[in-house]
């Protein structure tokens, strides 16, 4: 979806508007997903989630809401398709 016609300008349209959510949100996109890790006996494991941070409880959160655009903007492709089967329909 996101490398078809018009890449370069929806690419800087959808920066701008997840910044304008918020900038961490961008940062979870760009660097992927922050997994909290503590050290148990020499060996780095997942920390679990009630001994999280509050700094780190909101970057898991970051990774979440990412989530949440880009699996909506995907679902944005069946909204126009149907949409558009729709009008036709009605002409």
């Amino acid at each position: 979806m996101f490398f078809g016609v018009n890449y370069q300008f929806w690419k800087v349209r959808i920066k701008i508007f997840i910044e304008s959510i918020d900038r961490g949100i961008w940062n979870a996109i760009v660097n992927g997903p922050y997994i909290p890790i503590s050290v148990v006996n020499g060996i780095f494991v997942a920390k679990p989630f009630d001994e999280l941070t509050d700094v780190e409880n909101k970057r898991v959160q970051y990774d979440c809401v990412a989530k949440n655009i880009i699996t909506s903007a995907l679902n944005l492709d069946e909204f126009f398709r149907v949409s558009q089967c729709s009008f036709a329909k009605e002409m």
